[in-house]
């Protein structure tokens, strides 16, 4: 049996010995990441502090619903006004306010005593001029064979030729006679006749159907139609079928077109909507303390019978509507920062300028035209042509002049804009201002005629039809530059703006749903 060796103490120590590497990779490990929580918390807080120096809004997807409003009387389509032809008292009246009639019932009587007696007096004038007539009849038959024997007389030398003329005239004088009670027969039959009419006029009949309105008179009341004819009922044809006349002021007249929907409320159903739709624009104006309005007709459907005439209707035309668009606040467009330069050179950019979003609306444009093959091959042609001239366009004045105006942004448009014109910026002059005159936009118009001639010439009469005023819609349409928030900075985009409902305004171009837009400047809610 051996004896154990004794350990030595260099190797108890070599056996305990620990690496401090895996110490020092942990600390290290907590350094970092204790300085990047510090940088990204820096970095968001520098974002947040960017961000909270201006207000701004979504662009948000929704309805554009542009609408006159303006208020008018409902009234029935038709208003018959009965009245009397004749003169006396009346003994019946057998309509009330609200009743239900029909065409030739009898509403009401006049006392017909006094025409039933000017009946009877002329009858009797009518017999007395037949008796005259049967005289007259009996004096020329005597001058006429009077006459017939003395003209035999004369011939023979038997009488005075002088008695003959005068047997002669006797007769004529017999015939005129008789002429003159004939005459005198048909004048009393005429006035008798007169005086039958005005006995059936005693009796009032409603001549059409409908609805009494009004009722005037009373039994036993007077009626005096010497001078002109007095109301007597006022009849509604049919309420189920109703009109309003609006009154629309002349800055608002020339959007106004037969067929537009109309809605509509009325003070005793303040909470249910009526509709109706324009029927008709009456040319005839009205001016009142030099307001000029134009009364437009709104036809309405009653059928249930709940709306009465005379109520008052605050109605809204609806001129215009855009569904599911892409729209800003009105607010955007009246944005403009302290510093008019700040982003200038971003719209510039793809799309940015006015020319450059029309080339971006084209596809939309030809997608609608449902284009065949040889149709789509010929628009890309002429759409990449058009945009290689623009490219050149761009290039040349900003090669000659680095820095300098000549990429400024196109705006075109000018007069009344969505935006309005409020505060300080001077909305109308600042961002609309009329850079491009009709005679310009005349001009684009050419050119679009010519770069895409012959590929308009290939479609047929309706796509050129809807082509045409797709591309006028485009050269006309108002652009305005917008300041979208890019990494805490405003950047300037030109957009090409469309309806506006006052709160919202339609946008296209280099612009996309949930783009932060700048409303204004300092802390606020978005």
């Amino acid at each position: 049996m051996s004896a154990a060796k004794p350990t030595s103490p260099a190797t108890k120590n070599n056996g305990r010995r620990k690496s401090p590497w895996p110490k020092r990779i942990v600390v290290a490990a907590v350094a970092l990441a204790v300085a990047g929580g510090a940088w990204t918390y820096y970095r968001q807080r520098n974002a947040e502090d960017a961000a909270g120096a201006y207000r701004t809004a979504k662009v948000e997807r929704g309805d554009i619903r542009v609408a006159i409003s303006a208020t008018g009387a409902l009234s029935a389509i038709s208003t018959v006004d009965v009245g009397s032809q004749i003169s006396g008292q009346v003994t019946d009246v057998l309509a009330d306010y609200n009743d239900r009639v029909t065409k030739g019932q009898v509403i009401a009587r006049i006392d017909p005593s006094t025409y039933e007696a000017q009946i009877a007096q002329g009858s009797a004038q009518v017999s007395n001029a037949r008796a005259g007539l049967a005289t007259a009849q009996a004096t020329l038959r005597n001058a006429e064979l009077d006459y017939q024997r003395k003209s035999e007389l004369a011939k023979n030398q038997l009488v005075a030729r002088s008695d003959a003329d005068l047997a002669r005239a006797a007769r004529d004088q017999a015939r005129a006679q008789l002429a003159g009670a004939e005459a005198q027969i048909n004048q009393q039959i005429a006035s008798t006749q007169t005086s039958r009419l005005n006995l059936q006029r005693t009796v009032i009949r409603a001549p059409v159907d409908g609805v009494v309105l009004t009722r005037s008179i009373e039994p036993g009341q007077t009626v005096a139609a010497s001078l002109q004819s007095p109301v007597l009922f006022q009849i509604a044809e049919d309420l189920s079928k109703m009109e309003i006349v609006l009154a629309i002021d002349e800055a608002d007249i020339g959007q106004v077109k037969p067929g537009q929907s109309v809605n509509f409320t009325v003070d005793s159903f303040p909470d249910r909507q009526f509709r109706g739709a324009v029927q008709q624009v009456r040319l005839s104006a009205t001016n009142t303390s030099n307001v000029i309005t134009y009364p437009v007709v709104v036809s309405v459907d009653n059928v249930d019978g709940v709306l009465l005439p005379g109520m008052t209707a605050n109605a809204e035309i609806e001129v215009s509507r855009r569904d599911d668009v892409l729209r800003v606040s009105n607010a955007a467009l009246r944005y403009k920062p302290a510093d008019d330069a700040a982003g200038a050179g971003a719209a510039n950019g793809p799309g940015g300028g006015a020319r450059g979003g029309l080339s971006g609306d084209l596809p939309r444009v030809a997608q609608a035209l449902k284009l065949d093959m040889n149709q789509q091959a010929a628009f890309d042609a002429a759409l990449e042509q058009m945009k290689q001239r623009m490219a050149a366009r761009t290039a040349a004045p900003t090669a000659a002049a680095p820095g300098g105006g000549g990429g400024a942004p196109i705006i075109i448009g000018g007069g009344r804009g969505p935006g309005g014109g409020g505060g300080g910026n001077n909305n109308r002059g600042n961002r609309s201002g009329g850079a491009v005159s009709g005679v310009a936009r005349q001009r684009m118009q050419e050119r679009f005629n010519q770069q895409f001639g012959s590929f308009r010439s290939l479609l047929n009469d309706a796509q050129r039809k809807q082509w045409d005023a797709e591309i006028a819609n485009l050269v006309t349409a108002r652009r305005v530059p917008l300041y979208k928030l890019v990494k805490g900075e405003p950047e300037q985009i030109v957009v090409r703006v469309g309806a506006s409902d006052g709160s919202w305004t339609e946008v296209s171009g280099n612009i996309q749903e949930g783009d932060e837009i700048v409303v204004g400047s300092g802390r606020g809610t978005k």
